[in-house]
């Protein structure tokens, strides 16, 4: 119930519209007859054709393997997603040039990114990524064909940032409160999320969005 709701509410990042769009885009584009992997795909079947692969096995697991450390030959897979997944490695740019020799020539990765939320372990938590931190993340990778786009605006930046203020400032005489207190600023603050429609597209959203995406492709 928990896992829902934060889900659902807190970290929704992944329902954004452009999120949606673009992945159904590159589906399309390759589901027929392509190799796609999904990367840390936890519980979330993207298509039946999409291999997850998760450090651990479990439900909805097709891999068991590490990002640092791909089983996969060079140059065969069409499509690599990879969602708020490369923030929990410690080794960023080795799992990117994974990514990069395990694409075929004209194959695309999809690497999504957050910057402004809180630490979220699970179990660890290593790093951020700005607009430019994420694109030069890439081009350290072996990419030279990059899209960037925001993954969800500057709202949703000082939601999550808000939520943690008063989950802390509520619990801060009983600790354990913590999470309920979260639950609580999650509901209450959530209409902030709504003015994103008008602020995403401002030329210094990029300040304090919640987070980018790359949509790269192989040379």
């Amino acid at each position: 119930m928990a896992n829902a709701f934060v889900k659902k509410v807190y970290a929704d990042h992944n329902d954004s519209r452009t999120v949606k769009d673009r992945l159904a885009s590159l589906i399309e584009r390759f589901g027929a007859e392509g190799t796609m992997i999904n990367i840390g795909a936890g519980q979330t079947r993207l298509h039946p054709r999409i291999k997850n692969i998760e450090i651990d096995d479990g439900p909805n697991i097709d891999i068991v393997g590490s990002v640092l450390d791909l089983p996969f030959e060079d140059n065969s897979v069409d499509l690599v997603v990879t969602q708020e997944v490369l923030e929990h490695v410690a080794h960023p740019l080795v799992a990117m040039r994974e990514i990069h020799r395990v694409l075929k020539a004209g194959g695309v990765a999809y690497v999504q990114l957050p910057f402004i939320i809180g630490d979220h372990r699970c179990p660890d938590d290593f790093w951020r990524f700005t607009s430019q931190g994420i694109e030069e993340l890439a081009r350290q990778g072996g990419f030279n064909q990059i899209e960037l786009e925001t993954t969800v605006g500057p709202a949703t930046g000082a939601y999550r940032i808000s939520v943690e203020f008063w989950a802390i400032l509520l619990s801060s005489l009983t600790p354990g409160l913590y999470r309920y207190a979260k639950g609580l600023a999650a509901l209450l603050l959530y209409p902030v999320k709504w003015f994103d429609a008008i602020m995403r597209r401002h030329p210094e959203a990029h300040r304090i969005a919640g987070g980018f995406f790359v949509t790269v492709t192989k040379d």
